[in-house]
């Protein structure tokens, strides 16, 4: 179906404010329009806590991380990576999402602010979204969550680091009970038929893409077909049930319904959705696009049914 009304009038209202494309600006240049983005969001709900902690990865970097801590009786922790290609996103940018999502689920909700490129580049953000996982395990009993279900998610860039990590974590014998990947970037093939519509060169084109993978990659040799970089290339069996959301019109599309496909082929349960109308970053974007709600509220009665098994009607 066509682009919905609420994210053509997102796109009309950024084109009258002109602007260069993202692939001909500099990292400095984008990540301020997205602060200015994330200003018009507005703040989400109360928590009852909010905190940050600084966390360091095994190559010694540093990053920080933002717990949210929706009430008294969290059912569990969703430790969640923003999205923005490696080079742009921040934790003030998602807290309004990840506190809807933490009032949306009662689970506490822990953003992860990892190191960006080009400034860090591959494998830096990696090494702090598992070092994310791990410190929220290792502080389980002071989060008040022993026992109960860790879940790694992200939308994008943040997706990948969601995949990458479940996969170390399954090799290395850490639990995790599921994933939420939302139009998570799978392969750094950008050939797909997806990519090439000229419907789907909206807030993420090829030319975009591109640009955040040289900045990710650039500068040093790297196979970009290995798995910590195109992760529907890896053995995904074992990989935990996982919520898949899709939009219609993203450049990303056939490669997540391509890795769909992979992980039911490998025997991993799958619950998908086609965000018919939408375009990629719409998550990003509560109180702007109303299928941010949507998807929310989505992924909440996964989790309901899925990992916390309660009656719940999927929407």
């Amino acid at each position: 179906m066509a682009l919905d009304q609420a994210s053509l009038a997102l796109l009309q209202g950024m084109a009258a404010r002109g602007g260069k494309p993202m692939h001909e600006s500099t990292p400095e240049e984008v990540r301020a329009n997205g602060l200015a983005t994330a200003a018009l969001i507005g703040p989400g709900p109360e928590m009852v806590s909010v905190r940050e902690y600084d966390v360091t990865a095994e190559d010694g970097g540093a990053s920080t991380i933002r717990v949210l801590v929706p009430t008294d009786a969290p059912r569990g922790a969703l430790i969640y990576y923003h999205g923005g290609g490696w080079v742009i996103g921040s934790v003030d940018g998602y807290d309004t999402l990840g506190r809807q999502l933490a009032e949306a689920t009662n689970m506490i909700v822990v953003l992860v602010e990892y190191r960006l490129a080009p400034e860090h580049k591959y494998p830096a953000a990696n090494r702090d979204a598992w070092a994310a996982l791990r410190w929220a395990q290792a502080h389980a009993e002071e989060l008040g969550v022993v026992g109960l279900p860790i879940v790694l998610g992200g939308d994008s860039a943040g997706g990948t680091l969601s995949i990458v990590t479940a996969l170390r974590a399954r090799d290395e014998g850490v639990g995790v009970d599921a994933t939420v990947l939302v139009y998570p970037a799978t392969d750094a093939d950008t050939d797909r038929a997806s990519y090439n519509d000229p419907a789907n060169q909206l807030l993420l084109s090829k030319a975009s893409m591109e640009w955040f993978m040289g900045h990710y990659l650039g500068g040093v040799e790297h196979d970009p077909t290995h798995p910590s970089i195109s992760p529907i290339r890896a053995d995904l069996a074992g990989f935990p049930r996982t919520a898949l959301a899709i939009a219609e019109h993203d450049p990303l599309k056939d490669e997540g319904q391509e890795f769909g496909d992979l992980l039911e082929a490998a025997g991993v349960p799958v619950t998908r959705r086609l965000f018919e109308g939408q375009m990629h970053a719409f998550f990003q974007m509560p109180n702007i696009l109303p299928a941010a709600r949507e998807a929310i509220d989505w992924i909440a009665a996964f989790l309901d049914s899925q990992v916390f098994h309660t009656e719940t009607e999927s929407a």
